[in-house]
């Protein structure tokens, strides 16, 4: 044995996902979540202690070094536990049902997520971080692991007869409580008064410290905006939007943006980059530059595409999932300068007019160095320093870009390179409305191969997997996969008139249907009806980090049944809106994509169809890209597809000459003349959006 080489190796060195090898050398004797390790349980008779994080988690990173690797901690575990740990973002269905019942008897939750479980899966105690003594107000791991341990062998009678109680708890969780209702326009009018009676009207967002970017809640205000001309929707949105591109929350230097701030005014970030927010955030300044035009709403969603294929995309074409918060072991590393640091690359002159104007101090703003953040309008700066807008402008890139090439020479962050179905769908749909919207060829491309990568790598007898790495694909799709990847097919169709892509959203949703459709309750299940079997059968109604399934699939069944002429997708769809009405009322930061769908169900829809040749097809649908047309469908008719083909495939092509540059514009069923130039287009929106 070499001295290199690992003292200890557990199970989860024949797992795939970088968070479960992270603890394979661990002296912990962990097992991944399976039969094998709740068997074990029940031979040896011992509690299970279940341990779930992610890679790019800081504070599982901390509870590992402290307890995990200790050897007399992880002797305890072992002696008196099975132990098991999770990944989040691989079990999604397992991390739902752990964390309702913590946040049920505790009221906190969040990572690391530690349970204690009996042999049959059943939650009795739980909690998120300890650590390895008592301090910070909370008790020491070793006296919870023998607390929990002298529990279960001492009051196994209380255990057993509490179980089916805790059960029924978490079943009422995994259910809709509200009554269902009737919706229509007043409800957003509700939502929206809440979103803004929430508004931190400082710093934008919402609520106070720690802070995220609510990217689903602002879209909603966007268009809540555009649909009442509510100036006080469209001041918070702008607010947020600036405050956050302002903000050490925004990677200045390399782009896209941390998960969330520590603070409330969006300086300090926990510096961890996911994938999913980015996708998120991308889209809402794309649509923001659509509505408002500002350009720099542009730049910042070329940006974090740009960082996504530099650092987040494998050579075949799928999204990585996350970087770490941590780099050397130290948070926040790999991204924060000092002036001496800024000078040594841009020189003293240069240097003193980036630190200036990036806030990068000798006592620092970040435990002794600098986040990087704008404290300047450009204007205002360069007219500080007399020098014209577009000299100081052009003068801080040059800068920003040395300082970007400097860093890549520093240790990296740790990359989660596993790729997710769920994630990737997000991140397809802005790459692909990205490209419609700003022309840009490389972005449809980054688009494309995505889509191929998603629909050869990933689905397998038209199931949908949830997780790939190293050339396999495992673990059945949940429904948010489902529903995600099959949006990103929509945008994707909608971004190329490649019908190849609808065909792929419509087939991912029959099958969606079929495997997680309840009639009884008009939404759909987190798992397959073939899954595993777990404590409960979940339902997932609030957006967390991520959309809801069941909203994303509501918005879905919308869309494509306008576009397959699908009456009993958009039947369904309403159904679902009217079991949630009350829920997006009273709640409506938890439902901001529901509430993106409901102003979509409420109308009203154009229907747009362009035919002709693609590059006349390009130029008649630029006021199609300048415009933000939220409630809205564009059909493509390129010449080289039988029109009676298209057309049973997509209704609204019927009667369409798809060899006639033109464009046809319908709203309630109700169509105008096609026009046939992009001005005449221009003048026919302005009337339809009136």
């Amino acid at each position: 044995m070499n001295a290199s080489d690992p003292q200890h190796t557990n199970r989860l060195a024949q797992e795939s996902s970088p968070y479960l090898l992270q603890h394979a050398h661990n002296p912990v004797d962990w097992y991944p979540w399976g039969e094998e390790a709740f068997e074990q349980a029940r031979t040896q008779d011992k509690p299970v202690l279940l341990s779930i994080g992610y890679s790019a988690c800081h504070w599982c990173h901390v509870m590992e070094r402290e307890s995990f690797e200790n050897e007399d901690i992880a002797r305890r575990m072992n002696d008196d536990f099975v132990n098991i740990k999770v990944d989040r973002e691989e079990r999604p269905d397992v991390d739902s049902i752990y964390m309702n019942f913590v946040q049920m008897t505790t009221g906190q939750g969040g990572w690391p997520l530690t349970v204690f479980l009996t042999p049959d899966q059943v939650p009795f105690y739980g909690g998120t971080y300890f650590p390895p003594e008592d301090r910070y107000g909370r008790p020491g791991f070793p006296r919870i692991l023998a607390g929990v341990a002298e529990a279960f062998r001492s009051k196994r009678d209380e255990l057993e007869a509490s179980k089916q109680e805790t059960v029924q708890h978490l079943e009422r969780a995994a259910e809709w409580n509200l009554p269902q209702g009737s919706w229509d326009a007043s409800l957003l009018d509700e939502a929206a008064k809440g979103l803004l009676g929430a508004l931190d009207r400082v710093n934008g967002g919402f609520g106070s410290a720690p802070k995220f970017p609510s990217a689903m809640a602002l879209a909603f205000l966007l268009r809540y905006q555009k649909r009442t001309g509510s100036k006080e929707a469209g001041n918070a949105f702008r607010l947020s939007l600036d405050k956050m591109a302002e903000g050490g929350i925004y990677d200045q230097i390399g782009g896209g943006f941390a998960r969330y701030s520590v603070d409330e005014g969006w300086l300090v970030p926990h510096f961890e980059k996911m994938l999913y927010d980015n996708a998120l955030l991308a889209r809402l300044y794309l649509e923001s530059f659509q509505q408002q035009g500002n350009p720099r709403d542009e730049r910042i969603c070329r940006q974090i595409l740009r960082w996504v294929g530099r650092e987040m995309t494998h050579p075949s074409g799928g999204f990585y999932s996350a970087l770490d918060a941590d780099s050397e072991g130290v948070e926040g590393k790999f991204y924060v300068w000092t002036p001496e640091q800024t000078r040594q690359v841009l020189g003293p002159e240069k240097a003193e007019l980036f630190n200036e104007f990036y806030d990068v101090t000798e006592a620092g703003n970040f435990e002794g160095k600098s986040i990087p953040h704008p404290v300047y309008e450009l204007d205002v700066f360069a007219e500080k320093h007399g020098k014209p807008r577009q000299e100081m402008e052009e003068l801080i890139e040059e800068c920003r870009q040395a300082l970007f090439q400097a860093r890549e020479g520093r240790v990296r962050p740790g990359l989660d390179d596993k790729v997710l179905a769920a994630w990737n769908g997000m991140m397809l749909t802005a790459a692909a409305q990205a490209a419609f919207v700003l022309q840009d060829q490389d972005l449809l491309e980054m688009a494309r191969n995505n889509a191929r990568f998603l629909s050869s790598k990933m689905i397998e007898g038209g199931r949908l997997k949830r997780t790939w790495k190293d050339d396999e694909a495992k673990l059945n799709g949940y429904l948010e996969d489902y529903a995600l990847v099959s949006e990103g097919f929509i945008a994707l169709y909608q971004a190329s008139g490649e019908m190849e892509w609808l065909d792929r959203a419509l087939q991912l949703t029959e099958t969606q249907m079929e495997l997680f459709w309840d009639e009884s309750h008009s939404a759909f299940y987190f798992t397959p009806d073939d899954h595993e079997d777990l404590v409960v059968r979940q339902k997932e109604y609030f957006d967390n980090a991520t959309p809801s399934g069941n909203a994303v699939a509501c918005w879905n069944l919308l869309r494509l049944g306008i576009l397959a002429g699908r009456s009993d997708y958009m039947d369904k769809a309403r159904a679902m809106l009217s079991k949630v009405s009350q829920g997006c009322a009273r709640h409506p930061q938890g439902f901001g994509y529901w509430l993106q769908a409901m102003d979509f169900a409420l109308g009203p829809v154009s229907e747009v169809v362009v035919t002709g040749p693609a590059d006349q097809r390009r130029e008649l649908m630029g006021p199609l890209r300048d415009a933000f047309l939220p409630n809205s469908v564009v059909v493509q008719a390129s010449p080289q597809e039988s029109a009676n083909e298209a057309a049973d495939r997509v209704p609204l092509l019927e009667g369409k000459d798809p060899q006639q540059p033109a464009v046809y514009v319908c709203r309630d069923s109700v169509c105008k003349r096609p026009v046939h130039s992009a001005e005449e287009l221009k003048e026919e929106l302005a009337q339809t959006d009136a």
